[in-house]
């Protein structure tokens, strides 16, 4: 079976609108982390609010955000899944009440176990460990290590750097989803729709 494919980091509505026309993606990302060059802006909250994803599942990003902010930023688009980048732990991820991933960042083989950390996740994303930074680094970690998990016990995504040339390692690897953001990019935080139509002809 190929992965479910998702494309993060969308804050341009005109991206977006391409975006749900594209059948080949299941999931589409929005940041809601200050930091990031991806930060979702609240003109754009307010554009996206209401906009039919079709068949696609909108998934919102936060970095150790506030209960309030995750529920009035989540609250703008149906049935969301909620991402955990951050030291969020498994009690307060699953107190929305929603589906949820927890990004765990590798650095080494010790990194995969603390998955068993958040048993009521609906999948375990596993990216790079870069110091300061969440997500959209660009880096690619040994996805090796993951090919002794267990995925019958978790749904299993894979993120960081993938692009145009090492997606066919990445889909190697099974995971349920991969995660695409920074290697679709022709600067940080711009998306290139060519960029994305290549890649999802690998799948």
């Amino acid at each position: 079976m190929k992965p479910l494919i998702k494309i993060c980091g969308i804050k341009d509505l005109n991206i977006l609108n391409q975006l749900i026309e594209l059948e080949a993606i299941d999931f589409i990302g929005f940041i809601f982390f200050e930091k990031s060059p991806r930060n979702v802006s609240n003109d754009f909250l307010n554009k996206v609010n209401g906009v039919n994803l079709q068949n696609k599942r909108a998934v919102c990003v936060y970095v150790d955000a506030t209960k309030e902010f995750i529920q009035q930023t989540s609250s703008n688009f149906e049935d969301p899944i909620l991402q955990f980048h951050g030291n969020e732990n498994n009690e307060f991820c699953k107190s929305f009440k929603k589906d949820f991933w927890k990004v765990i960042r590798v650095k080494d083989s010790s990194s995969i176990n603390i998955a068993f950390d958040y048993p009521d996740a609906s999948a375990i994303l596993f990216e790079n460990y870069t110091k300061g930074l969440y997500g959209g680094t660009g880096s690619v970690f040994d996805w090796n290590l993951l090919k002794d998990i267990n995925k019958n016990d978790k749904k299993i995504i894979i993120s960081g750097g993938i692009n145009i040339e090492n997606v066919d390692n990445a889909i190697s690897i099974n995971p349920w989803c991969i995660d695409i953001n920074s290697g679709v990019e022709i600067s940080p935080g711009v998306k290139d729709l060519d960029l994305i139509k290549q890649v999802l002809q690998k799948f």
